[in-house]
């Protein structure tokens, strides 16, 4: 039995390749959006509750390999599934997408906290999160600026500090709704995580036919242990 930690594109399109090659797979979400798309294989959600309920899923389903295809911020999963499958002596694989690069028209600024924009973004601004809910109180700094957070969500409390809202939006974006949206808000500065991917790529271009400047927070360490970039590259290490 092949575990997937899912969350992602790549996860999906793993999910359906292993499926239709009629490889035991067993799917498992954090459960950090409420209602994700379904994956075409069974899928078990919510977690594992710590280091010792991995272990126990890992036993109870006779896991073989581990496929970790989280999101590339998730590193206190990856961090925790790699070290525990180096421990069990269970194969384990990251799939990791390329990290986006600015091109010659793009005004980015790389920060490797949140804490950090309030340094850069000046007060007054309006300063759009494309970050999700997740950390969102490490960037109170930005008080005295107008924030605007989007999230998959609606939100289940106020926002955590003054001056600041919710957006509510379910990806795809494209970039001429990213480009509106932008123009519509007065959007002076644009802040995202550097997960990759061309999908959720359209901000930056918003951004960059806007002449809007972007703070990107860099990734995560990772961790010691075998890595792939593309879904095709996993279905091929979990079927071998």
């Amino acid at each position: 039995m092949i575990l997937l930690l899912a969350a992602t594109a790549e996860a999906r399109a793993i999910a359906a390749g292993l499926g239709a090659a009629g490889l035991p797979v067993l799917a498992s979400l954090a459960g950090a959006t409420r209602d994700p798309r379904r994956l075409p294989v069974p899928t078990r959600a919510g977690g594992f509750g710590g280091a010792e309920g991995f272990l126990s899923v890992v036993r109870d389903e006779g896991i073989t390999r581990v496929v970790d295809a989280t999101h590339p911020f998730a590193h206190r999963i990856t961090d925790r599934t790699a070290r525990l499958c180096a421990q069990e002596g269970l194969p384990y694989l990251q799939v990791l997408r390329p990290p986006w690069r600015p091109g010659p028209d793009d005004r980015w600024t790389e920060i490797a906290r949140e804490e950090r924009a309030a340094e850069i973004v000046p007060p007054g601004a309006t300063v759009f999160l494309a970050t999700g809910r997740q950390g969102l109180e490490r960037f109170a700094a930005l008080e005295g600026r107008e924030v605007i957070c989007r999230q998959i969500d609606p939100p289940e409390g106020d926002f955590p500090f003054r001056g600041g809202r919710f957006l509510t939006g379910r990806p795809p974006f494209s970039v001429e709704a990213e480009t509106a949206l932008f123009r519509d808000l007065g959007v002076d500065w644009l802040v995202v995580k550097n997960a990759g991917g061309a999908a959720s790529a359209t901000k930056l271009t918003a951004a960059r036919e806007l002449g809007i400047p972007v703070l990107m927070l860099a990734r995560p360490p990772r961790p010691d242990a075998p890595m792939v970039e593309t879904a095709e590259e996993a279905i091929a290490w979990a079927m071998g």
